[in-house]
């Protein structure tokens, strides 16, 4: 008889994120009954994403940030369809499942481009802690983004905005940023970036911009970008799906029969 190979195996999944035991959790090598009485919410996303808990510089700028995501009205994408959603009459999981699907390169992709185009001109230099000399070879790496993206007709991720002329998002952050003596190299470059085409352009950081900078300082990878967003941005999707429920007619649609254009085939 033919021997059976095959093997069942016992531990099927390794986790580092969480342990549970019979009457505890711990996660990240922290009880939940401490991190429950001790940290913030945002010192709590942190220790997940990061594997240990912020410094209190760095719990301060990623809190900023995560405000900073919470709500952008009700013209984007995502919370139009949230809206649009909910008032077919799906439950709130259906409507903000709408919304994270309405996510894409046009809409909220900038943070991670930013992240990968600040990430990988800083990551191309030697830092020497020698801030003049650091702060010289930043401004020349901002010359070959201009040169690069502004030259060459392109629009650099993160910068400029349809209703804003300056972000105000974007320019408290980089205030707190500085106020936190929170400035590393990646916000270093963005301050410098923005000189240039603010000078040539008139064109500013946005929230994704700054957000980019200060998350990329703070050490997150650009894979990591988009789920920050979605972290912070949540509670004004649900928001609106509530407000949507409560407030607004059944069924609502975009458009009706009167507003369509039927084209003749060929």
């Amino acid at each position: 008889m033919q021997e059976n190979n095959f093997r069942v195996n016992s531990h099927c999944l390794k986790t580092a994120i969480t342990r549970v035991e019979t009457d505890k959790i711990v996660t990240r090598g922290y009880n939940q009954r401490d991190l429950i009485e001790k940290i913030r919410y945002s010192d709590m996303i942190f220790l997940l994403l990061k594997g240990r808990l912020p410094s209190p510089e760095e719990g301060k700028m990623f809190n900023h940030v995560l405000v900073s995501f919470c709500d952008h009205g009700v013209t984007p994408p995502s919370t139009q369809t949230a809206r649009l959603v909910a008032s077919s009459g799906s439950p709130m999981n259906s409507a903000v499942a709408g919304a994270l699907l309405s996510f894409g390169h046009k809409h909220a992709g900038a943070i991670e481009r930013a992240m990968e185009l600040y990430q990988s001109k800083i990551s191309s230099l030697y830092i020497t802690e020698d801030s003049d000399i650091d702060n010289k070879q930043i401004a020349s790496l901002a010359i070959d983004i201009y040169n690069e993206y502004v030259l060459g007709d392109k629009k650099i991720p993160g910068f400029g905005h349809r209703y804003h002329n300056v972000d105000p998002r974007a320019e408290k952050l980089m205030e707190l940023a500085i106020k936190e003596g929170f400035i590393g190299p990646h916000i270093k470059l963005a301050f410098a970036v923005e000189d240039l085409i603010y000078e040539k352009k008139h064109i500013r950081l946005n929230v994704d911009g700054a957000n980019a900078a200060i998350l990329s300082d703070l050490g997150f990878t650009p894979d990591l970008g988009l789920g920050v967003f979605i972290v912070g941005r949540i509670p004004g999707i649900i928001a609106h799906i509530h407000e949507e429920n409560m407030e607004e007619e059944e069924f609502r649609k975009f458009c009706d029969l009167d507003d369509v254009i039927y084209k003749s085939g060929r």
